[in-house]
C-alpha cells in the first residue's frame, strides 16, 4: 500500500517575490526563507514519489460562477504565474490522482475533479519555495477558503482523515508527502460579504471574482494595488498558540471553530488554516515541529513553516 511519509505546512505571500527590496524586518524575512529551505530539505529527505499539495485559490482558477468546497486536480495543471510564482504546466501524476479521487469518494469525501486545473500562488508558491529542484509530481487539492459559505473546519479534518485512508488503500508502495500552503493570520482587503460589497475597491474585486474566468490579467494590476495598500493585521498571539498546538499534537481542537471565530481571531486570511488542518489530520494529528515563525507586516502575514512526521516512517 502507499503511505504518507511527511506532512508540511507553510505560509505563502507573493509579496515575498514582488516587494523583497521593501522589507524592513530583514532578519525575520531571512529566517522565514531559511525555514522554507529547511522544510524543502525535509521533503527531499523523505523521498516522496508524489506530493499532494493542499492549498487555496485566490480567484485565478476558480470564480464565483463555480467554486466547489474541495477540488482535486486529476489531469493537466497550469500555474497562473501571479506575483512572480511559477507559470505554465506543472509536472503531475494523473493516474495517481484519478485513483486517489475514487478512493476519496469511497472513504466518504466527494471531491470535485478538474482535468485542466489552474492554480495560483496559493499552491505555486509552495512549488517555488518547497519543491525547487525536487523532481516530483504534484496533485493539487484546492480548498475553498474565500467564497462563503466555506467548508467547516470539521469537514476539513474529515477530508484529511479520508485522504490518509484513501492513500493507505492505494496499490503499490508509493511514498506521499502532504504539503499545505496558506495562513497564518492575516487580513486581506476583501469584502466580508461578496454579495454586498462596500465602496469602489470592493465592488471592483467582486466584479473580478465574477468575470475573471479566462481574463484574470485584466483585473490584476488594480487588484494588486489594493492588496499592497492594505494595512497589515497580524495576530501573533493566535499564530503562536496555533503552532504550539501543532507541536503538542492538539490541532484537532480547532475543528470546532466557525468561520466567524477564525476571522475574529486570525483575520479573513486565517481561513486558509483549513489547508493546515487537512494536512495535520492526514498525519493523524501527530506532534509536529515548528521550523520558523516570522510575523511580516511587509508581507501582511504571520509567516510560518512546520513539519509533522508520520507515527511510523516506512
Amino acid at each position: 500500500m502507499a503511505s504518507i511519509v511527511l506532512g508540511v505546512g507553510a505560509s505563502h505571500s507573493t509579496l515575498m517575490n514582488t516587494h523583497a527590496d521593501e522589507v524592513v524586518h530583514t532578519e525575520r524575512a531571512e529566517a522565514f526563507r531559511a525555514g522554507l529551505a529547511n522544510a524543502r530539505a525535509r521533503i527531499a529527505e523523505a523521498r516522496p514519489d508524489v506530493v499532494v499539495l493542499v492549498g487555496s485559490n485566490h480567484f485565478r482558477g476558480f470564480w464565483l460562477d463555480l467554486i466547489p468546497s474541495f477540488t482535486l486536480g486529476v489531469g493537466g495543471v497550469i500555474a497562473a504565474g501571479d506575483g512572480g510564482t511559477p507559470k505554465g504546466p506543472q509536472r503531475t501524476d494523473p493516474e495517481f490522482a484519478r485513483v486517489l479521487a475514487a478512493e476519496l469518494v469511497e472513504a466518504g469525501t466527494e471531491v470535485a475533479i478538474s482535468a485542466r486545473l489552474t492554480i495560483d500562488h496559493g499552491q505555486s508558491h509552495a512549488i517555488q519555495w518547497l519543491l525547487d529542484g525536487i523532481d516530483v509530481p504534484v496533485v493539487p487539492l484546492v480548498v475553498n477558503v474565500f467564497a462563503a459559505p466555506l467548508p467547516t473546519m470539521s469537514r476539513c479534518v474529515e477530508l484529511g482523515a479520508n485522504l490518509a485512508a484513501a492513500i493507505a488503500r492505494m496499490p503499490g508502495d508509493g511514498r506521499v508527502a502532504v504539503v499545505s500552503s496558506g495562513g497564518l493570520s492575516h487580513q486581506l482587503p476583501w469584502p466580508s460579504d461578496w454579495t454586498h460589497p462596500e465602496g469602489a475597491d470592493e465592488e471592483f474585486l467582486v466584479e473580478a471574482w465574477l468575470n475573471g474566468r479566462g481574463q484574470w490579467n485584466r483585473y490584476d494590476r488594480r487588484r494588486r494595488e489594493i492588496i499592497v495598500a492594505a494595512q497589515p493585521t497580524i495576530f501573533t498571539g493566535f499564530d503562536e498558540e496555533f503552532l504550539g498546538n501543532l507541536e503538542s499534537g492538539n490541532l484537532r481542537e480547532y475543528a470546532q471553530l466557525s468561520s466567524g471565530e477564525i476571522e475574529a481571531r486570525a483575520g479573513n486570511g486565517g481561513q486558509e488554516l483549513r489547508t493546515w488542518m487537512v494536512m495535520a489530520s492526514a498525519l493523524g494529528f501527530g506532534a509536529g515541529e515548528t521550523l520558523v515563525y516570522a510575523p511580516m507586516p511587509e508581507w501582511l502575514t504571520g509567516m510560518a513553516a512546520a513539519v509533522i512526521e508520520p507515527a511510523e516512517t516506512p
